[in-house]
């Protein structure tokens, strides 16, 4: 007794595990009582005893194991953990209990077996019980199989699984124990109540004697189904209904729940897999082909007894299947024709739907086999057929039988629609929708008309069979032309059909079940969804899975059944004649009325016609007779009335009976033809247009629209075309698309594209806009043969379209809406589907091309070569078959198997060659592609298992290109996905699973087969490869929103115990993020969404689904992070530990453990533990972090920050943010740890969390910016990659967020050191993380300058212009802002950076940096107030451009000279204060700020030259009032208006230039600019001459106004030589290209004062050249006349002006030879020649050109002698050059005399003279003289002296000196020469103060040994000329008189008020003048930067008055502010 005291004092747990077995026996018993007083199934009272159940049952004592199991069983009944325990616990039963002797021991193991199935754990019990049959023990057998049957019969075949229990029975009825034959032979029986003959085949093979008891017990067993009897927990609403049923007694759903089981189990699905092919004869392929018909059947005979396999193993039957296809179709005995047959239809049930792969290759050949006429051959090839047709749909075969229907063998036609009435018995009205049935139909009417009475029996039984399959209703719009007989007919053969299911309404339960595995494959609780609902739904459902028309047969199925119900009516309506017409119209209209219908007086008429109206508003519609009231309208003078008032009552009308009465098509057909006619009128097209309307209300517009179209055309006026044209697109999208046949009209709207009337055409076009809206891009296809011009308007069209949906119709056929009330409502729903989506409509109206017959056998073999070369020639060969034929149907012949065999080709190349055809194979077939999924579509999913990443992106793309054509259903069923998903290929797993979780949130339903992927599913989410668990992750939600959660669930019943916990927890997660299905779209039709790529619907369905996929990504992902923590954090916490947590919560949050972020860095560098980098954080990760923050982290905070609710991790961030200020330090000492965790949060979708994130991070940047802290490299490059990818996130908040914190995080860490993550970053796939981080890299150039660009400017530039070619436009426009900042900071220099570009990249960066300088002078004048954050980080993103460098610190003014920043002056001696922006501040007068003391300075100081840095930006000021305001930037903007596509504008623009260019002291302000005006003048010419005047819209008076201010412009600027002469020779090529163009243009002659405009071009093509440097003027006229020479297009007359240009300047040379550059001429001559050699020039059929280049060279060769030959410098290869030959034929010719000749005498003085000196003395002084030139105080003594110099030797030649300066420096020493020649001949017309010009133009050389080079720019301007052609070094010639303006109005007052149509145009511009306009101003600032004395901005002669001018404005500045 002792003892026993011992353990009654133990706790009840430890007394269960006692070794005293009566100590267990009471721990049992009370541990009973405690399990049945628990009332929470929760209680942690549960958790001790998880690990002891086991003991419970497996007790050694039998007394003790008894109680044991009732405790056990209590327990898993109540417990909520109990379902962890179900392997160990039923193991131990089966081993330990099903043994014992006590028949009680048993009963309670089975129950605990029942119970824990009841707890949802099925698949284990049943696991357990099969493992158990092995046993060695037949009690234990026994017992299994007793256990089962029981499960079997309580739970029924849904929850036990049968198929592998059926697999195991044949084994038991072999046992040598009779109980265990005898229990076998009861669970048999059992089996066979759930699912009947699905047992016969597995047991077909047992023992005859015990197969013919079990047939007798079947046969006693009762024909209703047996029904569940108990029921899992989560199938307590089947129980509350089971149980309330057993109460009434009540037998309510019995045909249901039969159905259910019924359809349950498939024998097929019981079989196993039999794999054949390695069985085959290995001679098979040889003896097929033999010659001896035994040996081919011998081969037949062998894959005969192969293929009676019920059921076979998926594999390549491909070839034995090709091999047997070629013995049905060519083999010339019929015996062998019908084995092969056999041996198909043997295939084809064993295979089933892995067989439809080979179903398109093999029906065809069946099909014309039906020839044959013995009957044996053709059973046979029907059974194959039929098992054919089991394995795939009636859509994909439809093209097949369709293509046979018309044959003119009747046993073909025969067979062919016996084949359909078989195939249509196992079809119901959601598998036969209209679309497929539609096409059917009209081929079978055809047949009910043939000759031959068995082809028309056949057919009457297949419209029969059709008609009992979707109803009456459905069949008969397709009917109507046959007459009542017929229908009788068709009627009876349907009433005699039956169905495979028996009944006509639920559409075949089991023909549903024999067709489609798929429905089977689903488990089962999906079956009543599918055949249970009530008809109507199904009709509903039918829609929505049958999506468009499958094939190319052009089926509109929107237009199906309207445009069918309303000609069911009017088609029977004979035509009347004029004598009944008359009769009936006088029973209805007054006579008197009718009397006055022709009388001669149109008083009369319209009184008739009023009578007439009357009479139709009062009529009854019943009575109406329509059509004799038309034929009285259209009786003489009908539709010839002349008077309009008549016409437009007539047409009226016309619209009142068609609306008010019974209208038909022949009422229609009698009027159109008038209505047609008056369309055009001006007074009666409004009425014709609504009578149009009226009948196509009536008639349908379809058919309305043919017949218009088709009158109008046939017509030759073009009024009449464009305005019916135009009605018809306004008709379009009043009544919607649907049923529009676009064939029909096609041709007429390219006739109307090709009209000679401009109206007709834009009328086409616009009619096509309207089309594009509903058809998409496949309409453009129609046109692609057109001419480029006319191609580009209609894409113009098509793009304004772009992205409009197609408006709701609010017009209806009327017919079509009555009749189609009631239950027919659907119909609407699938023709607006079809019309409003249109995409899949389209592409069956496109014209197909069946390219069968060219995919020859040599062909095939070719691709199928053993050399890669003719491989790859046969893939060539295809890929132009399929361009050539541009659209084509479905049949390739056998295309499909030879490509699939080069998708796993070893060589690469020819795989990406083959996903090249296929792409191109997807467009050119579209929706018939569906057919081809299986046999082409699944390779294609194999190689994205390839391990090339190019290789993997060519297949994802030919995958999305075939899913846009097929839609994913045909993708999802059958078991191809899930094999795939098998392969163990990381790749093949990462990038199917990414591809399905894109698609399937798209889809509003998925065949059942997706189920089977998701044991491979449960497989990647644990795979060893990150990307494929991440991938997986992101997929699992997908899959959810489809299955749902529970069946998920249930389906991880089969892992591993330890694999399970981890999946159930992820779909918890996936749980709360899984995407909600897409509604059903209002228009899209179709329900698997993506199965029709229809513009309208596609846009935004992908949306959503994006986003719902971005949101389920990461938060798949933070399982990962959080997983292992949310185990050990909720399992190590009990309750109890609550409140001392509170507790310790009050301490340090963060632990400053002393170097410990040194020790890490170190361990990281040395490798010991993992490097901070991953794509997405696996747990390794995770667990480290852990490790790591364990030491310095409270641990409270620890366990709220890996807690798995994100709620905690708000809260701990929460907690952060308080104590940030407060535990500074410690933050800073732990802060590598705290970003390392917030980057595993950039991994979490819950924007909860997100945005909490972004917050704490912006405080604690900010924290430690001022505490001065700095980044370090570990902590970095832990932390910004991962903050970057969060930049592309699709909330604008958050980007927003994560681009202040990169602002921020600039001030800790170097903004150089921050440009290289942030290139990454724009290496994503992520379009709106790339256009992102380049908006950052553009604000970090702005902001740090060029500096920043790390590893080099160059490359990173380059890396950023690639971008520019972005297909996103948000990453393209990025990519040039950045591009644009980087040219705002280094000019020009950014070309040379970017390194080369495509021509349209180029010219979108041209275009925008154009842009960008004309937005400049709007940029808002507030800097100044924000001057000194921007010095920190400018946040302004033009804020770097437009600092001023005058108010930074000093240290900061070199960096803003490097940035190429106009610097302020360099002269040492001004003091800061005066180097204010002055002109910003005195217009700026809205804002306080302070000034400056001026008091405390001397004054003294400032009589140097003061400079003022020229403003860069300002508000512009349209007018020149005030000299001191017009800056450069007023000018550049003015000018850029000169360009306007708006006539106004652009004459607003050329008035105020005039009105400088008038007043000589103003005009000098242009100088600089000559160039920039002239482009865009140029660019105005052109516009004109291609847009404006082309324009019927315009005015012309306006266009006459426009040229008369550019000609007086150009006038006035090539009065004044000065300006004049800066024209460089590109621009006056232009300007002499357009003048002569605009002479030649006869448009000109049209307007009024024509000749007057002419005679002033005229005029200034004489000053042009005359004024120019000539030098580019003649070098221009040169390049001008190659350019018109080469070009034969163009006219020969625009040729002869240019050499009458050049013999002009010719005759100039005498006086301008001096001024001209003489080796530029002979290089421009030399090109010349090069292009017209002498020999081409004299094949020219003038001789003009080659007289006119001989005369130039002759003047030359005569005024400067045998020095000419000195002047060939520039020329390379001289010797080649036949110019030289010639000048020295012409020198040698005339000898020495040019000298002689010259025209000036002092000429040769100057030549003696040069002579005379030394030429090194000249280089001497000369040398001397340009360095004062260049220094800063002596450049007015340089100049002086360079003057006198030339005075004296005025032959001196200056090129050596000036050819290595600037362009600028050039032309400012030539003007400042002319300013000294002025001022010594005392006119002294030029302001002295323009000696140092005002544009800061230089001489890039300084006086302290020029720091930079002028070489350096010279070398960069090379190299742009070269690239652009350009060639500028003229030197201009000094002096030159001037013509005096001509006297005119000033332009303004040719300025009127009234506003001009604004013509849209794309601006033309030439590069070449824009890069020298660009060049000037790059050295403009550069030369700010060299310390150059000339950037001044003189105001006044003298400083003195510069100085009173300066106090003055800074008085009225200070006036201002008081």
């Amino acid at each position: 007794m002792g003892d026993d005291s011992e353990w009654m004092k133990l706790p009840i747990d430890q007394k269960c595990e006692h070794k005293v077995w009566k100590a267990r026996l009471n721990g049992y018993e009370e541990a009973l009582k405690l399990f049945q007083r628990i009332e929470d199934e929760k209680s942690s009272e549960w958790g001790k005893y998880l690990g002891l159940i086991k003991k419970f049952v497996t007790d050694s004592n039998a007394v003790a194991q008894l109680k044991g199991l009732e405790a056990a069983l209590a327990f898993i009944e109540n417990a909520h953990v109990a379902g962890k325990t179900t392997g160990e616990v039923v193991s131990g039963v089966v081993t330990k209990v099903f043994n014992q002797p006590k028949a009680r021991a048993k009963e309670l193991g089975t129950d605990i077996c029942l119970m824990y199935i009841e707890i949802e754990k099925a698949e284990v019990v049943q696991d357990e019980l099969l493992k158990g049959l092995d046993n060695k023990n037949p009690k234990i057998v026994v017992t299994c199989i007793e256990a089962l049957r029981k499960a079997l019969s309580e739970f029924g075949s849904k929850i036990v699984t049968l198929k592998p229990v059926v697999k195991v029975l044949p084994k038991q009825f072999e046992s040598r124990e009779k109980a265990v034959r005898d229990e076998a032979k009861l669970l048999a029986v059992e089996i066979y109540k759930w699912i009947r003959d699905a047992l016969r085949p597995p047991l077909q093979n047992i023992n005859s004697v015990q197969l013919k008891e079990l047939e007798e017990e079947w046969v006693k067993l009762p024909s209703s189904p047996p029904k569940q009897s108990r029921f899992l927990r989560s199938q307590q609403d089947l129980k509350a209904k089971f149980e309330q049923q057993q109460a009434q007694g009540g037998e309510q759903s019995d045909g249901e729940d039969e159905e259910e089981t019924v359809t349950a189990v498939d024998p097929y699905e019981l079989l196993e897999a039999v794999e054949i092919l390695s069985k085959m004869p290995k001679d098979f392929y040889d003896k097929i082909e033999a010659k001896k018909w035994q040996e081919r059947k011998e081969a037949l005979e062998a894959i005969e007894a192969l293929a009676k396999n019920p059921k076979l193993e998926n594999g390549d039957y491909g070839d034995l299947i090709r091999a047997l296809k070629k013995v049905v179709g060519k083999d010339a005995n019929v015996m062998l024709v019908s084995m092969a047959a056999k041996c198909l239809a043997g295939l084809a049930s064993g295979l089933r739907k892995k067989f439809g792969t080979y179903a398109g290759q093999v029906v065809p050949t069946i099909l014309e086999k039906f020839k044959e006429k013995k009957p044996q051959v053709v059973q046979a090839l029907q059974e194959a057929i039929d098992a054919i047709f089991l394995t795939t749909t009636l859509q994909n075969l439809s093209e097949d039988i369709l293509g046979v229907m018309d044959n003119k063998n009747p046993s073909i036609k025969q067979q062919a629609s016996l084949f359909l009435a078989r195939s249509f018995r196992h079809c119901t009205q959601a598998t036969l929708p209209k679309s497929v049935l539609k096409p059917f139909c009209a081929a079978l009417i055809k047949q009910v008309n043939d000759s031959a009475p068995e082809v028309r029996d056949a057919a009457f039984e297949a419209l029969g069979t059709a008609m009992k399959v979707v109803g009456e209703k459905a069949v008969n719009p397709f009917l109507t032309d046959l007459d009542k007989l017929k229908l009788d007919k068709i009627k009876e053969c349907a009433d005699k059909v039956e169905l495979a299911g028996g009944k006509k309404g639920a559409g075949g339960g089991s023909g549903g079940g024999d067709k489609k595995p798929a429905a089977r494959a689903a488990p089962p609780a999906e079956a009543p969804s599918k055949s249970a609902p009530p008809k109507k739904n199904q009709t509903a459902a039918s829609k929505s899975s049958a999506g468009p028309p499958k094939k190319g047969k052009p089926s509109s199925a929107a237009g199906g059944k309207t445009k069918k119900s309303s000609d069911s009516k009017e088609l029977t309506e004979t035509e009347l004649s004029v004598e009944v017409c008359e009769d009936l119209a006088a029973g209805v209209l007054p006579a008197s009325c009718l009397q006055q219908l022709d009388s001669a007086n149109w008083k009369e008429r319209l009184a008739s016609m009023e009578e007439f109206q009357r009479a139709v508003e009062t009529m009854d519609k019943a009575q109406m007779p329509c059509q004799a009231l038309v034929r009285m309208l259209a009786k003489k003078p009908g539709w010839k009335e002349t008077n309009f008032q008549v016409m437009q009552m007539k047409l009226h009308i016309v619209a009142l009976i068609a609306q008010r009465g019974q209208f038909s098509k022949t009422s229609a057909s009698v009027v159109l033809d008038g209505l047609v006619d008056k369309v055009g009128d001006v007074k009666c097209g409004g009425n014709a247009k609504e009578g149009l309307t009226a009948i196509g209300q009536v008639c349908s517009l379809p058919w309305t629209a043919e017949q218009v179209v088709s009158m109008v055309f046939a017509q030759k006026n073009p009024k009449n075309q464009a305005e019916t044209l135009n009605w018809l697109a306004n008709a379009m999208k009043e009544f919607g698309f649907a049923g529009i046949n676009v064939k029909a009209f096609i041709n007429n709207v390219k006739t109307a594209l090709g009209a000679t009337n401009p109206a007709v055409r834009t009328a086409a076009i616009t009619l096509l806009g309207v089309m594009y809206l509903y058809m998409g891009a496949p309409l453009r296809m129609f046109f692609e043969d057109e001419k480029p011009a006319l191609l580009a308007q209609i894409d113009a069209e098509f793009e304004k379209m772009q992205g409009q949906s197609p408006p709701a119709p609010i017009r209806f056929t009327k017919k079509a809406a009555t009749e189609e009330e009631g239950d027919d409502g659907e119909e609407h729903e699938e023709d607006g589907g079809a019309g409003g989506g249109g995409g899949q409509d389209t592409m069956d109206l496109l014209p197909r091309t069946d390219i069968g017959d060219k995919i020859t056998s040599d062909l095939v073999s070719k691709i199928g070569d053993k050399n890669w070369k003719i491989r790859k020639e046969g893939l060539d060969e295809v890929a132009a078959i399929i361009s050539e034929a541009k659209f084509i149907t479905a049949n390739i012949g056998e295309l499909p198997l030879a490509l699939k065999g080069r998708l796993s080709d070893s060589n690469k190349i020819l795989v990406q060659q083959s996903l090249t055809i296929l792409q191109q194979l997807a467009t050119a077939m579209g929706p018939g592609l569906k057919q081809h999924v299986k046999a082409l579509g699944i390779p294609i999913i194999t190689v994205l298992g390839d391990s090339k990443p190019n290789v993997r992106a060519a297949a994802l793309t030919t995958l999305q290109a075939w899913v846009e054509q097929t839609g994913m259903k045909e993708w999802l069923e059958g078991e191809d996905l899930s094999e795939e998903l098998k392969r163990e290929n990381p790749f093949l797993r990462q990038e199917v699973l990414g591809w399905l979780a894109e698609k399937l949130p798209t889809l509003r339903t998925v065949p059942g087969d997706l189920m089977l992927c998701i044991p491979q599913l449960y497989a990647c989410l644990e795979d060893r490869n990150g990307d494929v668990r991440k991938k997986a992750q992101d997929a699992l939600p997908t899959f959810m929103m489809h299955l749902g959660y529970d069946k998920m669930n249930k389906a991880t019943g089969k892992l591993k115990p330890a694999s399970k916990d981890q999946v159930v927890a992820m779909l918890e997660k996936a749980r709360t993020v899984m995407p909600a299905k897409p509604a059903a779209p209002a228009k899209a039709g179709g329900g698997k969404g993506t199965a029709e790529p229809s513009r309208a619907a596609s846009a935004p369905r992908s949306q959503p689904a994006n986003e719902d996929f971005a949101d389920s990504k990461p938060e798949a992902k933070k399982v990962r992070g959080g997983g292992a923590a949310k185990k050990g954090a909720a399992a190590k916490k009990p309750a109890a530990k609550g409140v001392k947590d509170d507790e310790d919560k009050s301490g340090p949050i963060f632990i400053l453990v002393p170097n410990a972020k040194e020790q890490r860095i170190k361990e990281e560098k040395q490798l010991k533990i993992l490097k901070w980098n991953f794509n997405t954080p696996r747990d390794e990760y995770v667990e480290q972090l852990k490790t790591q923050m364990s030491t310095c982290f409270a641990k409270w905070l620890q366990d709220e920050l890996f807690h798995f609710d994100f709620q905690r991790h708000v809260k701990a961030i929460g907690v952060m943010i308080e104590r940030l200020e407060s535990e500074s330090e410690a933050t800073i000492s732990c802060l590598d740890l705290i970003l390392k965790w917030f980057t595993l949060r950039f991994f979490d979708t819950n924007t909860t969390v997100l945005m909490k994130v972004l917050e704490y991070l912006k405080l604690l940047f900010a924290m430690l910016n001022r505490e001065n802290y700095h980044l370090t490299e570990y902590e970095a490059n832990s932390f910004v990659p991962y903050l970057i990818l969060k930049v592309g996130e699709s909330k604008d908040v958050v980007r927003k967020d994560v681009r202040a914190i990169l602002t921020m995080l600039c001030k800790v860490y170097p903004a150089s050191k921050v440009f290289p993550f942030l290139m990454d970053g724009t290496k994503s796939k992520n379009s709106k993380q790339r256009a992102e981080c380049l908006e950052e890299l553009g604000c970090l150039i702005e902001g740090y300058g060029m500096n920043v660009c790390q590893p080099t400017p160059a490359k990173s530039l380059k890396e950023i212009a690639v971008h520019i070619g972005d297909r996103d436009t948000s990453v393209r426009n990025a990519a040039l802002n950045t591009v644009v900042a980087v040219y705002n900071v280094c000019g020009e220099q950014v070309y040379k950076l970017i390194g080369n570009l495509s021509e349209k990249d180029m010219s979108m960066l041209e275009e925008r940096i154009k842009r960008s300088a004309k937005k400049t002078p709007a940029a808002p004048p507030k800097q100044t107030a924000t001057e000194r954050s921007q010095r920190e980080h400018p946040t302004n993103p033009n804020a770097t451009f437009l600092r001023k460098p005058a108010q930074e610190d000093p240290n900061k003014l070199n960096q803003a000279r490097q940035n190429a920043q106009h610097s302020e002056s360099s002269h040492p001696s001004i003091p800061k204060e005066f180097q204010l922006d002055l002109d910003m501040i005195e217009m700026d007068q809205s804002r306080v700020c302070e000034l400056p003391d001026l008091v405390q300075h001397k004054l003294d100081e400032l009589l140097e030259p003061i400079m003022i840095p020229e403003p860069k930006m300002r508000a512009v000021s349209p007018h020149f009032d005030d000299l001191h305001n017009s800056t450069a930037s007023t000018i550049n903007f003015v000018i850029s208006q000169v360009a306007s596509g708006d006539i106004n504008t652009s004459i607003q623009a050329l008035a105020q230039i005039d009105e400088v260019l008038r007043q000589e002291d103003k005009a000098e302000v242009m100088s600089g600019h000559i160039d920039q005006f002239l482009i865009a003048t140029i660019m105005q010419l052109r516009l004109i001459y291609s847009t404006h005047m082309a324009d019927d819209r315009l005015d012309k008076k306006d266009i006459f106004k426009l040229y008369s201010c550019i000609i007086g412009n150009m006038l006035s600027l090539f009065s004044m030589e000065s300006l004049a002469r800066e024209a460089s020779m590109g621009v006056l090529k232009d300007l002499m290209h357009g003048l002569i163009t605009l002479m030649l243009d006869a448009r000109v002659e049209d307007i009024e004062e024509g000749q007057q405009l002419l005679r002033s071009v005229n005029l200034l093509v004489v000053r042009v050249l005359e004024k120019s440097d000539q030098t580019n003027i003649l070098s221009a006229l040169l390049v001008l006349l190659q350019d018109s020479l080469v070009t034969t297009a163009g006219s020969p007359m625009f040729s002869e002006l240019v050499m009458k240009c050049l013999w002009r300047v010719t005759r100039f040379l005498p006086e301008t030879i001096n001024n001209i550059n003489l080796d530029r001429i002979l290089l421009d001559v030399h090109n010349f020649l090069k292009v017209f050699p002498k020999e081409k020039l004299k094949q020219l059929k003038s001789d003009v050109p080659h007289r006119t280049l001989k005369t130039l060279l002759h003047t030359l060769c005569k005024l400067t002698g045998a020095k000419i030959l000195d002047h060939l410098s520039m020329i390379e290869n001289r010797n080649e050059s036949e110019l030289e030959a010639h000048l020295r034929r012409v020198v040698k010719h005339s000898g020495n005399l040019s000298g002689l000749k010259c025209d000036r005498g002092n000429e040769k003085t100057g030549l003696r003279t040069e002579d005379r000196m030394s030429k090194a003395k000249v280089s001497d002084i000369l040398t001397e003289i340009f360095k004062k030139i260049g220094s800063k105080e002596n450049t007015k003594e340089g100049l002086t002296e360079l003057y006198e110099y030339k005075q004296k030797y005025s032959d001196v030649d200056l090129e050596p000196f000036l050819k290595n300066t600037s362009q600028f420096f050039q032309s400012y020493v030539e003007r400042g020469l002319r300013m000294i020649e002025s001022e010594r001949e005392g006119k002294a017309r030029i302001q002295p103060s323009a000696v140092i010009p005002q544009h800061g133009a230089d001489s890039t050389l300084s006086s302290n040994n020029e720091e930079l080079k002028p070489a350096v720019y010279y070398e960069r301007l090379k190299i742009l000329r070269q690239r652009q052609g350009l060639e500028n070094t003229s030197r201009q010639g000094i002096g030159g008189g001037e013509d005096e303006p001509q006297q005119r109005p000033p332009i303004s007052s040719l300025l009127s008020s009234k506003p001009s149509v604004a013509s849209s145009t794309d601006m033309l511009h030439s590069k070449l003048s824009q890069l020298k306009e660009s060049r000037e101003l790059y050295q403009q600032e550069h030369n700010a930067h060299s310390h150059s004395p000339t950037h001044t901005h003189t105001r006044s002669a003298s400083p003195a008055a510069n100085l009173d001018d300066l106090k003055k404005r800074l008085e009225r500045i200070k006036s201002n502010r008081q």
